[in-house]
């Protein structure tokens, strides 16, 4: 077996890699190949990758390269987690928005269409090399904003499906807070990438005992704690929303805190360049603690999951995934990207049914489901009026003059990575 990670240098990878390394009875990869432009990251992070693989008996073989063609040929899985831009654009991402009052966010608002803006178009470019490469291989999307990505791959018909952490998260914690092993937690989880809820938790799997009431009554103030959400509005909704729903539920609240700085992006760079001086220790074989403080928890045990059901290894039978609506939340379209759980096999994946949505829920869904389709129309297409209607359609942004002063900024840090600009 043969997988691909494209943007291999990222310093994410060393998670990746230390779950091919303990789960490999599950997803038992022969060759695994890290490609990336950034020859000094790539080789710093694929020597860490070899000695992690080294220090735990894996007989894999681990490569690198920036070759694109060469590092996806013959590949069974290809999993994307690029950044185009780097954490330089990230910043731009989270600062000028706030200039507005608007959340500066990478995924959600106007940052999160300036992401999608430049990532769709490298995405489609890469997955198509991949089709040439071998029609049959499967991609797996972790590069956000994830749902537009995965839609965008979906539309253009690539074997493709998105995944995300959130959900991997709420289940090894509640798993803890219950005293139960992960895998006997099953998750109602429902909405779309970063605009979920935990509508139910259940013991054994989907038929399984709800004890999200318990859960609430019993650990709400941690739950809350974790999300910065208060505890009453957890028991008012008697859901649990994912941590990005507090960039709607306090907007406001937010743009004042991320005014204060310093922001997320300049955290995670100067976190990353003291990530790539430990990587750089040849006494190091495994991935270090802060990595922990990177983001990306339980990131592993999901690829893993999800690469090895998707190619017939084994994996869970049902995993939180991004893939088709197909008349799963019958107020959407079918093409629209949902984020659900799913049976999950080697034909792809199938979501489960779920229960009528309230329309607290529906109606925010279906309204960041608007944007997510215009915003894709932008990424497609280009122009500037796409993005000004793609950021009208947003309910973080909705005013007109906030639209047309976002959208000049977009365009005026992004100008590099837009053809059409």
């Amino acid at each position: 077996m043969k997988l691909t990670v494209v943007g291999g240098g990222s310093t994410y990878t060393p998670e990746l890699i230390d779950g091919f390394a303990r789960l490999r009875d599950t997803l038992p990869v022969e060759e695994l190949v890290l490609v990336d432009p950034a020859a000094d990251r790539l080789e710093l992070v694929g020597g860490l990758a070899r000695r992690i693989f080294a220090r735990q008996g894996h007989p894999g073989r681990i490569t690198t390269t920036a070759d694109l063609d060469a590092g996806v040929a013959g590949a069974d899985a290809v999993l994307l987690q690029l950044r185009v831009g780097g954490q330089a654009a990230r910043q731009q991402d989270e600062t000028w928005p706030l200039e507005c009052g608007c959340v500066g966010q990478e995924t959600t608002g106007a940052g999160g269409l300036a992401k999608a803006l430049r990532t769709v178009p490298v995405v489609l470019d890469i997955a198509e090399r991949v089709r040439r490469a071998n029609p049959d291989a499967w991609i797996i999307d972790f590069t956000n904003p994830v749902g537009i990505v995965t839609r965008a791959l979906l539309q253009a018909g690539h074997r493709a499906v998105g995944l995300c952490n959130v959900a991997i998260g709420f289940q090894r914690k509640f798993a803890a807070l219950l005293d139960v092993a992960p895998h006997e937690v099953h998750l109602d989880h429902v909405g779309l990438n970063h605009l979920t809820w935990e509508t139910g938790v259940r013991l054994g799997g989907p038929e399984g005992e709800d004890v999200l009431p318990r859960l609430l009554a019993e650990h709400g103030d941690r739950i809350a704690g974790d999300l910065h959400l208060p505890r009453p509005l957890l028991d008012r909704l008697g859901v649990v929303p994912s941590y990005y729903l507090r960039y709607y539920y306090a907007h406001d609240q937010v743009v004042e805190e991320l005014r204060e700085g310093p922001s997320r992006a300049a955290r995670v760079a100067a976190m990353e360049r003291e990530l790539l001086t430990m990587y750089g220790d040849p006494e190091l074989a495994e991935k270090p603690a802060l990595l922990a403080q990177r983001g990306g928890a339980f990131y592993s045990e999901a690829a893993v999951d999800l690469a090895a059901a998707l190619l017939g290894g084994g994996g869970s039978p049902y995993q939180v995934v991004n893939t088709l609506n197909r008349g799963t939340l019958p107020f959407l379209p079918d093409d629209a990207v949902i984020e659900v759980q799913a049976a999950v096999g080697a034909n792809g994946a199938v979501p489960l049914p779920v229960a009528p949505l309230d329309p607290l829920y529906a109606g925010l869904v279906a309204n960041v489901t608007a944007y997510e389709e215009l915003a894709l129309d932008a990424a497609l297409r280009g122009g500037r009026e796409r993005v000004f209607e793609a950021l009208l359609a947003h309910p973080l942004i909705g005013q007109y003059a906030y639209a047309e002063t976002l959208t000049d900024q977009l365009i005026a840090h992004n100008r590099e990575h837009l053809a059409w600009a």
